[in-house]
């Protein structure tokens, strides 16, 4: 079991950045990898990003690719989010989860993973 704490969420204007951080503990690189959902208003929890503790098998939801881009630092158990070219669609609360030790679902479903984190709200609006 390990515990996820998310931040870096604010508000922005339509067309600038945030950076989200997601600090592991609890033997977090045990987890085959970490992954961004988020939850608007209007919506049920969706899948965002995924990355593994190791290898280049990122991957992204078709509504954040080519402006979001996970990234990860293993020695300081945290997984970075960038995102670029902020719509108002993107507001909502953006959780990390950890990913079961022992699952062969896909990344992009809410089952497969077994922490999560608190969130941080993003708010873009002008």
């Amino acid at each position: 079991q390990v515990d996820l704490v998310e931040s870096g969420g604010g508000w922005v204007q339509p067309g600038g950045s945030l950076r989200l951080s997601c600090v592991a503990s609890g033997r977090a690189n045990a987890s085959p990898g970490l992954a961004w959902f988020r939850q608007s208003q209007a919506n049920e929890r969706e899948f965002v990003a995924y990355i593994p503790w190791s290898g280049p098998n990122e991957e992204y939801a078709d509504s954040v690719k080519d402006r979001f881009t996970v990234y990860r630092d293993i020695v300081k158990n945290t997984v970075y989010l960038e995102m670029n070219g902020l719509r108002s669609e993107d507001t909502a609360i953006y959780y990390c989860a950890r990913r079961r030790s022992s699952s062969i679902g896909p990344s992009t479903v809410e089952g497969s993973y077994d922490a999560w984190g608190q969130g941080t709200q993003v708010t873009v609006s002008s």
